[in-house]
């Protein structure tokens, strides 16, 4: 049969009865809501928590760049990232050298007291908010990710689903782009320091392989995600891309490939363009994940070497009719998914914006035709 594995964040808030602020605040509530879920509509697999962001994390280390709903927003809002300025981005354009010297040094001397309310620089007095907030953030880091494995075993005995992803990874690029130099410094970087990008970005290369194996599926059936940003049109240009973002991304992917990793390449944004620069890549060595391209074209080009997944638009999930959601589906199911090699998902993660009838009948209509 064809799978069935819904990335659904808020959605399985508003499915469960929770508010934003709810699941957001009590990440039991996001492992419950995503249980009733998989039971509900007896999917394949799911994430334990797609509502990643927990505030006891976020407010034990006084994070600035998250919007908590029900804090900084409104209680039925999803978290928000909060881009800064190019003025007062967490990274400095003369804090290049110090980040590739040292990754891991400046991030935690100079990065963390920017981005963090409580933590102080180096050489300033300590206080007492800065103590607390490394105990407390590290006592909220152990309780949550700790949950994960009782949550696993949970949605497997009481909802007969799997997991749907183990180990996360990101493209060094994007590392700079959404956590350190924000999108609009990044966009200067790379035409006025485009050496410096390339340098800092290989300098990350080692840190993040190294996170996301260190999170892999020991049994090596689960694959590691990776979520694309800021290397799609239009935010980079060809060049770019072909520059710095595969340049430093490929030899990750492959080296996971490599020790028994399949990567889910989550390709947020439109990413066909690039399409050539994946077929590099092993057969099999990665799920393609469809968002804003054709998935019908998606398959055309790159289906004899990877499986696909998602490509059902958000906006029919969230406005369309059940019967449209239905005809959309149905015909994925006959183009793409004939000959195998597809999993059936939205577009992007789901929000609470997305009507549960439309995900019943994609759920629906896929049982009833996805079958070989």
């Amino acid at each position: 049969m064809v799978p069935i594995r819904p990335f659904v964040a808020e959605f399985a808030a508003k499915y469960a009865g929770y508010t934003c602020q709810e699941v957001t605040q009590d990440y039991r509530l996001a492992f419950d809501a995503a249980c009733k879920c998989a039971a509900g509509f007896d999917w394949d697999a799911v994430v334990g928590n797609m509502v990643y962001v927990w505030a006891g994390v976020t407010q034990a280390v006084g994070l600035k760049y998250y919007g908590m709903p029900g804090v900084e927003i409104g209680p039925e809002t999803g978290f928000q990232y909060r881009e800064p300025s190019e003025d007062e981005a967490f990274m400095r354009v003369e804090d290049y050298e110090a980040l590739i010297e040292d990754p891991t040094g400046y991030l935690f001397n100079v990065w963390l007291p920017r981005v963090s309310r409580d933590v102080v620089g180096m050489g300033e007095l300590a206080t007492f908010r800065n103590n607390m907030s490394f105990l407390k953030g590290g006592m909220a880091m152990l309780s949550y990710f700790m949950g994960f494995g009782s949550q696993a075993q949970r949605l497997r005995e009481e909802c007969g689903t799997a997991s749907a992803i183990a180990g996360i990874l990101k493209a060094p690029l994007d590392i700079l782009g959404d956590k350190l130099r924000g999108y609009v410094g990044l966009t200067m970087d790379l035409h006025e320091r485009p050496k410096q990008v390339l340098r800092a970005c290989e300098a990350l290369q080692p840190h993040l392989l190294h996170v996301a194996l260190a999170g892999a599926d020991p049994a090596k059936q689960v694959p590691v995600t990776i979520w694309m940003h800021r290397g799609c049109v239009p935010f980079v240009t060809p060049a770019q891309f072909n520059e710095v973002y595969w340049p430093t991304l490929k030899p990750i992917i492959e080296e996971i490939w490599r020790q028994g990793h399949q990567v889910l390449f989550y390709a947020e944004g439109q990413w066909l363009q690039h399409a050539d620069a994946f077929l590099e890549l092993p057969e099999g060595s990665i799920i393609y994940h469809v968002d804003r391209d054709d998935v019908f074209e998606v398959h055309k080009k790159v289906h004899h070497k990877f499986a696909i997944s998602g490509g059902v638009p958000n906006f029919l999930l969230s406005y369309g009719k059940p019967e449209e959601v239905r005809a959309f589906c149905k015909k994925v199911i006959e183009e793409v998914a004939a000959d195998g090699g597809y999993i059936m998902d939205a577009s992007a993660i789901m929000q609470n914006d997305t009507s549960i009838e439309n995900v019943r009948a994609m759920t629906e209509v896929t049982r009833e035709y996805g079958v070989y």
